[in-house]
């Protein structure tokens, strides 16, 4: 069972989860193009596309865009890189603990945020991130 979190509760614990990025980092994602959003869960489709098994896997977050290692003097004009959170899969995952789900969110809004700052999951893991 789950708390089944109001989503504007659920975007306090990512604003929550975004004020405890250090403000040399909170500054340069304010000065670049990229947006961060909530969401109920991936989509069937979006998991098939990443070649995930959505019968046995999901998605608490997704970082979409180019990673700013990556951007050379030609990307201009480009779409916001976007992070998306996705609520349910972590209220299910975590069930009936608030602390769990900040901690989840807290841990996502990070790692999404690195895939932003171009550190990969490989990197990630080999940090003890993922």
């Amino acid at each position: 069972m789950s708390l089944g979190l109001s989503r504007p509760e659920f975007e306090k614990l990512v604003a929550s989860a975004l004020r405890g990025i250090p403000p040399r980092f909170r500054k340069i994602m304010r000065e670049e193009n990229i947006v961060i959003t909530v969401e109920g869960r991936p989509s069937r489709t979006k998991l098939l596309n990443m070649g995930m098994n959505p019968e046995l896997e999901t998605l608490f977050g997704l970082y979409e865009g180019v990673p700013r290692t990556e951007r050379t003097s030609g990307y201009n004009f480009a779409v916001p890189d976007k992070i998306t959170i996705y609520q349910e899969p972590m209220e299910e995952e975590c069930g009936n603990s608030r602390e769990a789900i900040k901690e989840q969110v807290r841990r996502t809004v990070l790692h999404e945020i690195a895939h932003f700052f171009g550190i990969s999951d490989p990197e990630l893991e080999a940090m003890g991130w993922d």
